[in-house]
């Protein structure tokens, strides 16, 4: 893989990660787009997605580090120490753990058939229209929750969602909010429970694909490549969390449902006239 294809892919991963426009849709589009080979074997592609997804979970735990030392603190004293009551802190930091598990649980049990059968250029497509559509729907609610009325109910229900986001082209960003949106959450709190949720769910699964990297080793020739993709990924992350969360306290979710649709449209013409 050259250097110039791991940056981009990093940049790629970190924006699309958080940004509700689906990372796994861009990193399956970008390179079918441009005519990349970068991937010729599977341990060489799982390999790289380790690196990008270590890079962007990086970025969301540093921009959050503050409210997370918080979140730690007293979930693991309402454990431990069994605090009563629970203060608001802990009991989020819970209830993140629990959004966290039908995504988990399903993906594990589903990952064969969502590499064979998922993520074509066909499905991304028509996932970054349907769920770009959703998303506008969803946005034109008003709601003015906070997450500090999050609750089990929201939880997984906004979990279940998640679930989706297996499918590349549909977002995990993008359908957290959108299901956050619809529960009757305000922009920014939607936002902001779309990011934490992401902690739990991408650290487990870094933290499995991590151990059967180190059992298999890298892949000759990608330990640069896969440094470069940490680094970019995680810089655009964590510019992309920040952007978000400036932009949704003031505009609506309007400009990525237009990128997603108009992406989606592109992928499809150019299938349609056969020049990809």
């Amino acid at each position: 893989m050259s250097i110039l294809h791991a940056i981009i892919l990093g940049l790629v991963q970190g924006l699309a990660e958080f940004l509700p426009i689906s990372s796994s849709g861009h990193l399956l589009l970008v390179p079918w787009l441009f005519g990349w080979h970068d991937f010729d074997t599977p341990s060489i592609e799982k390999a790289f997605d380790v690196a990008l997804h270590l890079g962007t979970l990086t970025a969301v735990v540093a921009y959050f580090r503050r409210d997370l030392v918080v979140y730690m603190r007293d979930g693991v004293a309402l454990v431990v120490h069994r605090r009563r009551p629970a203060s608001p802190e802990g009991r989020l930091a819970w209830l993140l753990v629990l959004s966290a598990l039908p995504a988990a649980a399903v993906g594990a049990l589903a990952e064969n058939y969502i590499d064979e059968q998922l993520g074509t250029p066909f499905l991304i497509a028509v996932s970054l229209i349907v769920f770009g559509a959703l998303l506008a729907w969803a946005d034109r609610r008003s709601g003015q929750r906070s997450l500090a009325d999050y609750t089990r109910r929201d939880a997984l229900s906004v979990g279940a969602a998640q679930v989706l986001s297996l499918n590349p082209g549909t977002s995990r960003s993008g359908i957290t909010m959108t299901a956050a949106r619809f529960l009757g959450f305000d922009r920014d709190s939607a936002a902001r429970a779309s990011f934490l949720m992401a902690i739990p769910v991408t650290a487990g699964a870094v933290g499995l694909k991590l151990v059967k990297l180190v059992s298999d080793g890298v892949p000759d020739g990608l330990g640069v490549p896969m440094a470069v993709g940490i680094v970019t990924s995680g810089l655009s992350g964590w510019l992309a969390v920040w952007g978000t969360l400036r932009l949704v306290r003031t505009r609506t979710f309007t400009p990525f449902v237009i990128y997603r649709v108009c992406l989606g449209v592109l992928v499809l013409g150019l299938l349609a006239t056969g020049v990809r």
